[in-house]
């Protein structure tokens, strides 16, 4: 007990600590200083008065968001004798693979750059900069010579039930068309009477239970914005300008990456190919967005580094780079691409990505013990196949097709690029309701299941990969109940 005060007390101090330096705290400092001048303060009663003016005001909604947005991403408590490092993650052989990946991902930058002899970064001359800056919404129109250029890395290179409650066969579902229970029209409806409801209210903890069934399309937007704790405020178009001038101003090599990412994927799309000029305003400012940084105090991997020309290992000259920390791989733009069809405003689709990176994405390409890390989602995956079809499981090992190859990839990729857009969303429902990246892979072992028939007759990998390959007409929703209840004996 004492242990767990011990814990608690803190992360509030943590999280206090880390609210101080926002802008949401000199916003309630300056309300507090504000509200001095209301005639129902008074001065033998200040505390609870100032407290009432915030509640009534919907300013402690606010402050209530803000603790758990922190609280949806804070690290699990460690003994306060642990050192430093195991808050970014406790076990010390993932630290070490995941330091090992590090450098390979860096060799494999710097060889890039010494052989096509560019630097990682340059100030753009004043005539590109205009030029850049006259089509930054029509990318896409550019036809840079980008064939000796290469992805950094790929997914290939890379390589319970009771939490899931809310997705019973009993209970209502978006993404189900029929039900035994109440008739699918009748659930909507009520289903987005209740949305309404809590997008007025404001409370993001709410938005997230609500979510478990799935967002109605019209509501998604708000409802994820409301979730994630964002909001279009002056002060972060703002910000979304600076990033946007700072990418105007200096080229680095990443560029040229992002701008292969998209046109190798999401320009192929048969969904995504329309947001290509948003894809590089988002991508491109990503990349230049030091706040970004942040979440490495809880990510298992560290910021890349590079050093200032001649000064190569010496500290006070290493700047990170990119300035995000984040060197993109093959597939990084689809991230991306599906919050396009939410978000039309460039700063407040970047804003959402920004945010469902740091909450989720970047666990899917880091070496770590995390439950919603791809070590351990790979573990799952495989333990779900195993358990539940394992004449499947070891036909396909024995001819050759190991099933986490062919799943790896969905996985890394939270299923973008391969589910239809509509049953995507209605996935990354549920991840954000649970905070969590683990049905990836449930969803991913239920394909296995649904194709299973298929695949007990294919005799070797390129034929087991054929069966898999498109999984465009699936339904998400169903594939899940099935595999997650239906199959309890």
């Amino acid at each position: 007990m004492l242990q767990e005060e011990s814990d608690l007390s803190l992360i509030i101090a943590q999280i206090v600590q880390k609210l101080k330096g926002s802008n949401l705290y000199s916003q309630l400092e300056r309300q507090a200083w504000a509200s001095l001048q209301r005639p129902e303060i008074k001065l033998e009663s200040l505390k609870e008065d100032i407290k009432r003016f915030f509640k009534t005001s919907g300013w402690e909604k606010k402050l209530q968001n803000a603790v758990y947005s922190e609280l949806s991403v804070f690290p699990l408590p460690r003994h306060p004798a642990a050192p430093p490092e195991h808050l970014k993650e406790p076990l010390a052989y993932m630290r070490r693979a995941q330091g090992s990946w590090e450098k390979r991902i860096l060799k494999s930058l710097n060889s890039m750059c010494t052989e096509l002899s560019i630097p990682l970064a340059r100030k753009r001359p004043v005539g590109e900069q205009k030029e850049l800056l006259s089509k930054w919404n029509e990318m896409g129109t550019d036809e840079p010579d980008l064939s000796l250029f290469r992805p950094v890395y790929a997914p290939k290179d890379f390589l319970e039930k009771e939490l899931f409650a809310e997705l019973g066969l009993t209970t209502g579902q978006l993404g189900i068309d029929d039900s035994t229970q109440v008739p699918p029209e009748l659930f909507e409806n009520e289903h987005v009477r209740i949305g309404h409801k809590v997008l007025a209210e404001q409370d993001s903890a709410a938005a997230q239970q609500y979510v478990r069934q799935g967002s109605p399309t019209a509501l998604r937007a708000e409802l994820w914005a409301l979730l994630l704790n964002v909001s279009s405020r002056p002060e972060d178009i703002l910000y979304y300008e600076q990033l946007k001038t700072n990418v105007i101003q200096h080229d680095l090599l990443v560029d040229s990456l992002i701008y292969k990412d998209v046109k190798l994927t999401a320009s192929n799309d048969d969904y995504y190919f329309v947001f290509e000029d948003y894809l590089y305003q988002v991508l491109l400012c990503f990349s230049r967005d030091t706040t970004v940084l942040g979440h490495f105090a809880y990510n298992s991997a560290s910021p890349p580094k590079s050093y200032i020309r001649g000064k190569l290992g010496i500290e006070e000259y290493a700047v990170f780079y990119p300035p995000n920390g984040v060197i993109p791989f093959h597939g990084f733009s689809m991230y991306v691409a599906p919050l396009c069809f939410l978000y039309h405003e460039p700063s407040k689709l970047y804003q959402i990505f920004r945010e469902m990176y740091v909450r989720f994405f970047f666990r899917l390409h880091s070496i770590s013990s995390h439950p919603s890390g791809i070590v351990s989602l790979c573990l799952l995956f495989e333990t779900l196949l195993q358990t539940h079809l394992p004449q499947l499981f070891y036909h396909l090992r024995e001819i050759g097709a190991q099933p986490l190859r062919i799943s790896f990839k969905w996985m890394v990729r939270a299923f973008s690029g391969y589910l239809a857009t509509d049953q995507l969303l209605l996935l990354w429902d549920r991840i954000l309701g649970y905070n969590s990246l683990e049905l990836l892979a449930v969803l991913a072992a239920a394909v296995f299941a649904f194709r299973a028939v298929n695949l007990m007759e294919v005799t070797s990998l390129a034929a087991a990969e054929a069966v898999l390959a498109d999984l465009s007409t699936l339904k998400v929703m169903p594939l899940l109940q099935i595999f997650l209840f239906a199959t309890v004996t």
